[in-house]
């Protein structure tokens, strides 16, 4: 095993902590939550008692100003224990930081300190029905009247969609201007014109509240734009590096953790008079997957290192995105092989992860998107 070097003392100890809440307060409900469809709002207030939420917020709007690996560690043994109805990781690394990067000093003293408490779950809408990964193909638009905005259109799998009381919407402000006419704009759920609608039943993530979200003539105060009008696409892209990084922390963790189960399991079950572990194809796969998650570590950590420094790029993230989603899919399905037809149970981990494993080559762009990024950087180079 190659040691992992990223995480101190007082890291280790926050991951205890984080493991026992969700040992407690999560996995024995989860099961019901997929039936639900969606997480309790208690969750998140008990999440935001101990501090899991939003902890890289500065201490002026109700953090604690943590570095970016608290929320690693969030995130890690979420995926690790399989909790993938929990909508932290969007909330904590993707949401927050627009406010507080982008946003105006009242937006972020009225929204970031609820956020932290869990008192306000938020959402970004993005994917539009028939504009998914290509964002410059957005067509919600908002037109400037005055003081407000007149916000028109309509999104599709919006993670903490049913759930949100805020959301960052990624709207049109000059369709003549391209990528330049997209903005971004904070809007409060019961906001006139403002509807969700069904919890899309899914694949997997069951237990994850994903919708549509309609807007119709909806009144957008102006001082809820975020930063500048017709920057929103350059605020993406300086952001989708940490979101598309914590995919493949996401991944990682949850292929991990696969492993181990599968570990476990081919240790006790028996097949002809034999432990499966026993059987040299058994111990050629594992052999082969503890490599291969040992590599896709390496190169995780190391783009951890990166951000932590500030120095990861949009290729090198989108390689991490891609590669580990792919590989996530691959060790999971070679798992629910090994446990063969008890893999297919929806009771054993293995299942579960195998139906939640899919969409991360889809979400935060496509792996093909990924693989176009990189290309462009080379032959740019």
């Amino acid at each position: 095993m190659i040691p992992r070097t990223l995480f101190s003392s007082d890291h280790e100890a926050f991951r205890d902590t984080v493991r026992r809440f969700l040992e407690n307060e999560a996995v024995p409900h989860h099961e019901q939550w997929e039936e639900e469809g969606q997480v309790p709002r208690e969750l998140w207030r008990k999440a935001g008692e101990q501090g899991f939420l939003c902890p890289m917020v500065s201490e002026a709007y109700g953090g604690i100003g943590a570095d970016f690996l608290y929320s690693v560690v969030v995130s890690e043994e979420v995926s690790r224990a399989g909790l993938t109805g929990i909508g932290w990781g969007l909330h904590t690394e993707i949401v927050a930081p627009y406010i507080e990067h982008y946003g105006s000093e009242a937006l972020k003293q009225k929204y970031l300190p609820k956020m932290v408490t869990g008192e306000l779950i938020s959402a970004i809408a993005m994917s539009e029905p028939g504009a998914g990964s290509d964002l410059q193909g957005v067509k919600t638009n908002a037109v400037k009247q005055g003081d407000h905005y007149i916000l028109n259109g309509s999104k599709t799998f919006i993670t903490n969609g049913q759930n949100a009381d805020i959301v960052i919407v990624v709207a049109k402000t000059d369709a003549e201007k391209g990528a330049k006419g997209i903005s971004l704009l904070l809007v409060e759920a019961g906001t006139p014109g403002f509807e969700k609608g069904k919890n899309l039943k899914k694949v997997g993530m069951k237990a994850q509240d994903t919708s549509e979200l309609f807007f119709q003539d909806v009144k957008v105060p102006a001082e809820n734009l975020i930063g500048e009008e017709g920057m929103g696409f350059i605020y993406l892209m300086q952001e989708l590096p940490q979101e598309r990084l914590g995919i493949a922390i996401n991944g990682l963790a949850m292929a991990e953790s696969a492993f181990e189960h599968t570990l476990n399991y081919v240790k006790e079950r028996t097949a002809f008079g034999r432990r499966v572990a026993d059987f040299q194809n058994t111990q050629f796969k594992l052999a082969e997957m503890h490599t291969k998650l040992e590599v896709a570590r390496a190169y995780v950590d190391r783009c951890l290192e990166l951000h932590l420094k500030k120095e990861l790029d949009v290729p090198t993230a989108a390689g991490a995105k891609y590669y580990v989603s792919d590989l996530q899919c691959e060790i999971v399905d070679e798992c629910v092989q090994l446990h063969g037809g008890y893999g297919y149970m929806w009771e054993y981990p293995v299942a579960r992860m195998f139906a939640d494993s899919r969409v991360q080559r889809i979400y935060g762009g496509t792996n093909e998107i990924m693989k176009t990024i990189i290309s462009r950087a080379l032959l740019a180079g």
